[in-house]
């Protein structure tokens, strides 16, 4: 048997953490990897050691196999666990590892080798007699040939990277005209996020449920399945929230679908954790989508609901011991819901969000989970994934479930940055999801334009927001009793507005004029994140904080925002956006620019291409023009709301204009 002593953990973030909790309780020491960006970060501070691996960019750090593998050497690591993401799924760092005498946490490179390539795993799969979707899988990735082979399956279609995962490298196609654009978007996709340019096509089987099944394999010949979980509740193919055990599948499925998951595990002498996901109909019949070769970033709702830890058995199981159990011994019990935080502008475009955590209070409570990465003070970079943290909520039944999610949802308080926390809670919420019956187009079909908009700031936080500022910087208050005044004029401005207020102190109570609103604010204690305060005989809470820069970020009646006072010239005023500008949506790397000086160009035309958390956004003309100005060039480095592109009317625009 392989013992291990010292884990090196290949990877941040909540996954990060997650593994070093497993390994603390082994008894095992621990390592962490980091980029000059993540020195500080949680996962660094959670384990025994630390070693700097490059620069920020994924490519230079997270992703150097030769820097991670020397990272192990030089602190005496006999181990290393992958996570999720980044080299998790890669058979050439599995066999580095192997080479350089580690025991890697994960299965064989061969295993890892053989699942990755989704053409092969198709294959394999067809022979094991697991279902699999009607498409093409094969070697010939000529322009010509992928046309007439998505003529042969028919429309709709997906066009999938054969490597990777996460949900990079796909495109739906509907419309014969759209497929030779989605198969070079799909293409430059996938060779920018895994180094591999092959597709695949896949007849798209529309309103399906993804539903997929945990299994764990040792080295002894024991495979067995721990149920499924439902991730049906998906954008742009990555995962929102997922469920265990799904409310499609009753126990029959349930042993049918297991059955053929351990099949897809044995087909490729699987070892460790992995999942098999499959494409579920109406009529529960199931295809083979892939298989993830291993933990999966839902883990959670698997472990609550059977009450097994999922990374101790990896790690157990890469020391050579046998399942501690069989499949007649798994268990579920009650439901498990998990959401995936993110630091994301849903009203935006879902548009990815960097900046200082503020303040950080994750809700706690029975049957509550919080998975994270982050703490007050943490840098959200542009740099890696955007999902800050996992919710996770466990109840006798699903509806218990849904609805204590949805009171850790709204008890959790973050600052700083803009989450997803909201579009979140009204997600559960929704009656469709509710009653169990969300598939993988429930959300472009429910959450469109204003439902996707964050809460609006009420009257009374803007209120409340001016009375804080005005409470901080009591040295105005001198020069306004001097003065004879008994209201001052004060200016909020926060990312998406500003308002004009009025205040007044009188006997520790602070009045807020604001238009025709006006409210009495007594506040009692502002300290650790925690604002009390009484207004209209009621006592009331509010959580808020400012930050070095004497920004106030301010939690209160369902919104969240950051303001700063602008009256007396202590934050600059922001430049005005040019006419026909063209900003970043988020910050970012430009990766191409389509345009230059002088180019006609058409309304939705794509202009720049900006590459955020390892997704990649187009930036589109919002109108016809003619390009005045390019600001950016590849490689640029961008932040939120810089100006990328001015566009200026046409000649014959002016003259009608004139006229």
């Amino acid at each position: 048997m392989a013992g291990i002593s010292k884990l090196l953990v290949a990877n941040r973030g909540e996954i990060a953490v997650r593994v070093l909790r497993a390994a603390r309780g082994r008894g095992y020491r621990t390592v962490a990897v980091h980029s000059e960006a993540d020195a500080t970060a949680l996962h660094v501070k959670r384990a025994d050691e630390a070693v700097e691996i490059g620069p920020p960019p994924a490519a230079d750090s997270y992703l150097s196999i030769e820097r991670i593998v020397d990272a192990a050497k030089s602190s005496g690591a006999d181990a290393v666990h992958p996570g999720y993401g980044f080299l998790a799924e890669s058979a050439d760092f599995a066999e580095a590892c192997i080479a350089a005498g580690l025991v890697f946490v994960g299965p064989k490179p061969d295993a890892i080798r053989r699942m990755g390539d989704k053409s092969e795993a198709r294959r394999l799969m067809a022979a094991a007699g697991v279902p699999c979707i009607p498409g093409y899988d094969g070697d010939d990735q000529d322009l010509a040939m992928l046309e007439a082979k998505a003529r042969e399956i028919g429309l709709p279609l997906m066009v999938k990277a054969r490597a990777g995962g996460g949900g990079r490298g796909m495109r739906l196609v509907t419309e014969g005209d759209d497929l030779a654009a989605a198969i070079a978007a799909a293409r430059s996709e996938a060779e920018a996020a895994f180094g591999d340019g092959g597709l695949l096509l896949e007849r798209a089987l529309g309103d399906t449920r993804h539903v997929e099944v945990q299994v764990l394999a040792d080295r002894h010949g024991n495979t067995v399945h721990l149920g499924e979980r439902d991730c049906s509740v998906q954008r742009r193919h990555q995962k929102v929230i997922e469920e265990a055990p799904s409310p499609a599948v009753d126990e029959d499925l349930r042993r049918a679908i297991g059955e053929a998951a351990v099949a897809a595990a044995r087909a490729v002498d699987y070892e460790g954790a992995g999942t098999v996901e499959f494409l579920l109909g109406a009529d529960g019949a199931f295809h083979f989508l892939e298989m993830n070769t291993r933990i999966q970033v839902e883990h959670p709702v698997t472990e609550m609901v059977t009450g097994v830890d999922l990374v101790d058995l990896q790690l157990a199981i890469a020391e050579g011991a046998p399942l501690p159990f069989g499949q007649d011994d798994v268990r579920l019990t009650g439901h498990a819901i998990e959401a995936r935080l993110y630091a994301e502008d849903a009203a935006a475009g879902f548009a990815p969000q960097a900046g200082r955590v503020a303040a950080w209070r994750p809700a706690l409570g029975d049957g509550v989970r919080i998975d994270t990465g982050i703490e007050a003070g943490t840098e959200v970079t542009p740099y890696y994934d955007p999902m800050i943290a996992k919710i996770v909520a466990l109840g006798q039944d699903r509806d218990e479930a849904r609805q204590r999610l949805i009171g850790a949802l709204d008890e959790t308080v973050i600052l700083g940055l803009t989450t997803n926390r909201d579009f979140l809670a009204r997600v559960l919420a929704d009656e469709t999801f509710a009653r169990g019956e969300a598939t993988t187009t429930f959300l472009e079909a429910h959450f469109v334009g204003d439902s996707l908009g964050e809460a609006r700031l009420s009257d009374a936080a803007i209120a409340l927001a001016a009375a804080l500022i005005s409470r901080r910087d009591v040295s105005l208050w001198d020069g306004w009793r001097s003065a004879g005044r008994t209201w001052w004029p004060i200016k909020l401005a926060w990312p998406d507005g500003e308002a004009q207020a009025e205040v007044e102190l009188a006997k520790g109570v602070y009045k807020v004029r604001l238009g025709d609103f006006a409210a009495a604010f007594e506040i009692s204690a502002f300290e650790n994140e925690i604002v009390r305060f009484r207004r209209d005989g009621a006592e009331e809470t509010a959580h808020g904080v400012f930050d070095e820069d004497d920004v106030l970020h301010l939690a209160f009646d369902g919104a969240m925002a950051s303001f700063h006072e602008a009256t007396m010239g202590k934050v600059g005023e922001a430049a005005g956006d040019d006419d026909g500008a063209l900003l970043a949506p988020m910050a970012g790397t430009v990766i191409d620019v389509a345009v230059a000086p002088g180019d006609a160009v058409e309304k939705g035309q794509c202009l720049v291409v900006i590459e955020a958390m390892k997704i990649q956004h187009e930036i589109r003309a919002a109108s016809d023009g003619v390009v005045a100005e390019a600001r950016v060039a590849v490689g640029d480095q961008v932040d939120s709301r810089q100006t990328l592109i001015v566009l200026e009317p046409r000649a014959e625009e002016l003259r009608q204009a004139g006229e």
